[in-house]
């Protein structure tokens, strides 16, 4: 069964050219942001985007992003519409910060500020990020996704996470222009997510016709590390309606993000992935 869902990926990422997409200043081996150095706004990041796309000369391209990169993403996507054919987003935010993530980001500020990339400081990062299973306990060890990370984080500049968390916590609310959108939009959360609300509030706020909510439990905000498998099934139909993967021919619509007479009975076998997964709830809105 998992090298069945490696063919999958296998016959979709062979109809797709990706192009990974992360701010300059956040990449490995940046040099540190000097403190001159204006503080970059949200649009300031996604305007970045379109000159990255017009650089390598793409058109219309689709998107996937996760947490504040699905945030930036979804920006430019009401910016550049013409641009944008199809948005997956991964636990995603819409809203500006509440007081508790205002509270919980200037804390973290305030450590990157002082003691940079700190052990604590990683923690609260792990939170964020990852369910507690992946965390880790007294009981149970830390997982390798959870290593991996602390690693990663090690070798970030300090100041420079410090002025994309700051970009961040100043975010406006988008939530009125998501009625905007035309183009398809699937979305992931974990339901241990501390941003899942925010997607559940976001769904109900894109076009019904155009979006797709998948809810999968026992997992964090990065559904992409700790299940990724768990986006395969819902990946497949939402590509099948670009014509980039057809394992099968469907008489819905076109239009329709996902095929729910399809999907559903598939989604609530975890087993039909191949893994032990935690079930999924999916949440596909039908026109009236």
């Amino acid at each position: 069964m998992f090298s069945a869902n490696i063919l999958h990926y296998q016959q979709i990422v062979h109809r797709v050219s990706f192009l990974a997409l992360s701010q300059e200043f956040l990449q490995l081996g940046a040099a540190p942001i000097s403190p001159d150095d204006p503080l970059p706004s949200v649009d300031d990041l996604a305007d970045q985007i379109i000159e990255v796309l017009n650089y390598f000369g793409l058109g219309a391209v689709m998107c996937m992003g996760v947490t504040a990169g699905a945030y930036i993403l979804t920006l430019f996507a009401m910016k550049y519409r013409q641009r944008v054919l199809g948005l997956i987003l991964v636990s995603p935010l819409c809203k500006a910060p509440s007081w508790t993530e205002w509270l919980y980001n200037k804390v973290m500020s305030n450590m990157l500020y002082f003691y940079g990339m700190c052990g604590l400081l990683k923690e609260f990062l792990l939170q964020r990020y990852f369910s507690k299973d992946v965390r880790g306990s007294a009981e149970v060890p830390e997982s390798d996704i959870a290593q991996a990370c602390r690693g990663l984080l090690d070798e970030r500049q300090g100041i420079n996470v410090l002025r994309f968390l700051q970009a961040i916590t100043r975010r406006p609310d988008i939530t009125s222009g998501l009625k905007k959108l035309r183009c398809r939009t699937l979305v992931f959360v974990g339901d241990n997510s501390p941003f899942h609300s925010e997607a559940l509030h976001m769904i109900t706020k894109l076009d019904r016709r155009y979006s797709a909510l998948v809810e999968v439990q026992a997992c964090g905000s990065m559904v992409t590390e700790e299940q990724p498998h768990a986006m395969l099934i819902p990946m497949e139909y939402f590509f099948m309606g670009y014509g980039l993967y057809r394992p099968c021919q469907l008489s819905d619509s076109p239009r329709s993000p996902l095929s729910p007479s399809c999907i559903s009975p598939e989604l609530l076998s975890p087993e039909s992935m191949g893994l032990k997964l935690k079930p999924i709830k999916t949440r596909v809105s039908h026109e009236g």
